[in-house]
């Protein structure tokens, strides 16, 4: 996603001006970039019992092997995309849900924290957080994967 687009434009029938923003003032203004709304929401996402893991497939590869490097962290955007205006985001997830999970009741769950966390955090007005569901992760899938690869030559 680009860094534009989701700026609301005044309705004509609005006399407030630009200035009543929490990020625009007469005394300046404050920008935020994508990535500081992309790790709010993607540790706001993690806070929600029921999200096993944020990004799909190969992302989530990628990232097993960054944690592997010494002083390597998983990237708290991971599984996030965003779209950042003046006074407005817009946030794409894509989720794996543990089973058992309704996850009609998840998505609210997680909707509701992002935009919260987001909206607390940044000022930023978030007008939609769009949830893909890739994967659910079945308990004791992690632990087949272990015990075949512990049984290789060392």
């Amino acid at each position: 996603m680009t860094n534009t687009a989701t700026t609301a434009k005044p309705n004509s029938n609005s006399t407030a001006p630009a200035e009543n923003s929490a990020l625009v003032s007469t005394q300046g203004v404050t920008t935020i970039a994508d990535t500081v709304v992309q790790k709010v929401a993607g540790l706001a996402t993690r806070e929600i019992t029921g999200v096993h893991a944020l990004g799909g497939g190969a992302v989530r590869a990628f990232n097993a092997l960054r944690e592997r490097i010494p002083g390597a962290t998983a990237s708290a955007g991971q599984g996030v995309s965003v779209e950042v205006g003046e006074r407005q985001a817009a946030v794409d997830l894509q989720i794996v849900v543990e089973y058992g999970v309704a996850i009609a009741d998840l998505a609210k769950s997680v909707r509701r924290n992002v935009i919260g966390a987001v909206e607390q955090m940044t000022g930023l007005e978030v007008v939609e957080v769009n949830i893909n569901v890739s994967d659910v992760h079945i308990p004791g899938d992690d632990d087949a994967g272990e015990s075949t690869e512990s049984t290789r030559v060392q």
